[in-house]
């Protein structure tokens, strides 16, 4: 039996590729469900190749254009947020592919567990806005949660057969990013241009720029303590410029596994689309001798200090992640427009979390209202509208 796959985020990096690895196993794969943002022609192109049965273009103003491209086609066209959170609750579903970014995922992953569907999460910022809420409604569901960030793949590979197992340690590793090795002075000038460079991996803009700042590791962090069940004290960032080895578990008789491939985003993708199984692929092979040296570094929090927010918002928890998501999308998208700097965005992010009211137990109505009042505050900092120096 074919697996029923809806992909939301079908351009995105990681849609794109989903859809690779369905072109390579059109025998265990189908497409039920495609979504995107605003890539129209895009997604009129992925629609006439996959044939689902229904494509979603969140931007209502697209619509028009993706209805009469497909109107020859028995495809359904939807649009609107409401509409993604819908369409993944269609009974032939079987996985869903949370490849949305940002917290616009947050919606349709909360609609998709209620539906039991099983969930492939790339979608980092679910489990950063919402994590408590998320992992209740997982278990409450009986659904499984499976990760294709490759950080958190190399994890969940790394503890198979383990599970009974506690552990001591999980060493989520980090390229470094583009900046690794400059200074504060020179990060106070850099450009979107050399941020949107990463020397290891093709990622979307929004989740490069993350990297480049290191916020994308303080959000892996925050996931990797809802998806394990570890605390920020048992995860240890460490950079490891080659991007070999994905991530390590330390169990508590000090014995440590790895997980080590290629940096290519379709292995996660498939392990998390056909596990338990492993999926033949044709991607290249590791060659040690290629990599005859792996190194390590500490990650230096006073260059990135947004890494060093997300351990300060995990730890105060409640709604506290949610603001730091609210305001870092602000601020990158602002850092995209070339309206910020780059230092500049961790000094609004700061400010926003001080700013924001604070929510203990927050439910899922706190965190919509959160989000938009984070929002807010971050736009007034870099408007100018609130002064930074209060």
């Amino acid at each position: 039996m074919k697996r029923n796959l809806a992909i939301l985020g079908s351009t995105g990096s990681i849609g794109t590729q989903a859809l690779e690895v369905v072109s390579e196993h059109p025998d265990l794969f189908e497409v039920y469900a495609l979504t995107a943002n605003n890539q129209v022609d895009l997604l009129i192109n992925q629609a006439r190749k996959y044939m689902p049965e229904v494509v979603v273009i969140a931007n209502e103003q697209k619509y028009p254009e993706l209805k009469e491209a497909l109107e020859d086609l028995p495809i359904k066209v939807w649009a609107g947020s409401d509409a993604i959170a819908q369409v993944v609750q269609s009974e032939p579903i079987d996985m869903v592919l949370t490849a949305m970014v940002g917290y616009a995922g947050l919606k349709p992953t909360i609609a998709a567990i209620k539906a039991g569907k099983a969930i492939a999460l790339a979608n980092k910022e679910t489990l950063v806005v919402a994590g408590e809420l998320i992992t209740a409604l997982a278990v409450e569901h009986k659904v499984p949660i499976l990760p294709v960030d490759s950080e958190h793949s190399a994890i969940f590979q790394c503890l198979a057969g383990e599970w009974e197992n506690p552990v001591e340690k999980i060493l989520l590793t980090a390229s470094g990013g583009p900046f690794r090795t400059k200074t504060r002075e020179e990060l106070a000038v850099v450009t979107k241009e050399q941020a949107l460079k990463h020397p290891n991996w093709s990622m979307g803009a929004k989740i490069t720029i993350d990297s480049a700042s290191m916020m994308n590791k303080g959000f892996e962090m925050i996931e990797a303590k809802w998806l394990f069940g570890v605390t920020p004290e048992q995860i240890q960032v460490v950079v490891h410029p080659q991007s070999v080895i994905h991530s390590m578990v330390q169990f508590e008789d000090g014995a440590v596994i790895a997980q080590l491939g290629i940096p290519d985003m379709k292995l996660p993708i498939s392990y998390a689309f056909s596990y338990p199984k492993r999926l033949h692929s044709k991607a290249p092979r590791l060659d040690f001798v290629q990599y005859a040296t792996l190194t390590f570094e500490e990650p230096d929090m006073e260059r990135f200090r947004n890494l060093a927010f997300a351990f300060d918002a995990v730890r105060k928890g409640g709604n506290m992640p949610c603001v730091l998501n609210a305001a870092n999308e602000v601020v990158v998208a602002a850092f995209l427009r070339d309206e910020i700097g780059f230092l500049q965005m961790s000094d609004v992010i700061e400010k926003t979390m001080a700013k924001a009211t604070f929510i203990p137990v927050p439910t899922y109505e706190d965190y919509v209202a959160t989000d938009a009042e984070a929002r807010k505050i971050a736009e007034q900092f870099f408007n100018g509208q609130l002064r930074m120096d209060n």
